[in-house]
């Protein structure tokens, strides 16, 4: 016979995957119905691809020693599928500051379900998100060029993983910024790091092509080595360390930003 303790641990389980099933379909409706955050969100990405590749394309190849603008393609392509995560993410952090201003938070707090699950639905959201506009700026790549012919299925499956678990590392601390905002315009001002960052990383020209006193501030940060571990894995270049500083930096990122959000979200409202 089972023991009382044995018998509550499944409820609960199954309490925390329904509530946050429940909580995923209500941030992917808001989503669909007011599409107008995440396609601005996503416009910012395309047009930097296409304004580096068809103004500067032909200057930037050179510069990177490359033969023409087919090259510099292949070498943005990669960089700009990050930025579009940093980009959608801001939405995110958007969306937990309205949740938080209209209160609707506040009435969830008052309900019989799983508090965590309102952050876990956002999450799960956000990264659902951020994979449909990855694929929506990868196809524009595509469209305009842009090639992995040498890369295996194996490589493939690590760069979806790491796109993926750089989106969650990145939802979790937008949902904190989120959190912490009076609204969502300062909302979206707190994030903004989060898509400034991949303009002083690698992702448009090589760290060593910056001058000297600027290199350390473009490589020792979360994009440059995720941005390099994705070129290496579609294009055959070298990742030599940038693999696992990566992964590195996406887990303590993650973990940063689930023991901040949810210290904030469960801390008593003032």
């Amino acid at each position: 016979m089972s023991t009382p303790q044995a018998a509550v641990r499944p409820s609960r389980l199954s309490l925390a995957v329904r509530d946050s099933s429940t909580m995923l379909r209500r941030n992917l409706l808001h989503a669909r119905r007011y599409p107008s955050l995440t396609l601005n969100l996503l416009l910012t990405p395309i047009m930097l691809l296409l304004l580096f590749v068809y103004v500067f394309g032909d200057t930037m190849s050179a510069g990177i020693g490359g033969g023409d603008r087919s090259d510099y393609i292949a070498y943005l392509v990669p960089g700009l599928l990050l930025m579009t995560i940093g980009s959608t993410t801001i939405g995110t952090a958007v969306s937990v500051s309205n949740d938080m201003t209209e209160g609707i938070i506040a009435r969830f707090r008052t309900m019989a379900i799983h508090r965590g699950s309102v952050l876990v639905g956002h999450v799960v959201g956000s990264v659902l998100q951020s994979v449909v506009s990855v694929v929506l700026v990868g196809a524009v790549g595509v469209a305009i060029g842009f090639r992995s012919t040498d890369a295996t299925a194996l490589e493939w499956l690590a760069a979806f993983g790491l796109l993926v678990l750089f989106a969650t590392a990145l939802t979790w601390i937008a949902v904190g910024m989120g959190l912490i905002s009076p609204n969502a315009e300062a909302a979206s001002n707190n994030a903004m790091p989060l898509i400034f960052l991949p303009l002083i990383s690698s992702a448009f020209v090589p760290v060593d092509a910056m001058p000297g006193w600027f290199q350390p501030i473009a490589e020792y940060q979360p994009f440059t080595p995720a941005i390099e571990t994705l070129r290496g894995l579609l294009l055959g270049t070298e990742i030599g360390n940038n693999g696992w500083l990566a992964v590195a930096w996406c887990l303590v990122l993650a973990a940063l930003g689930y023991r901040w959000s949810t210290a904030r979200f469960h801390a008593d409202p003032k």
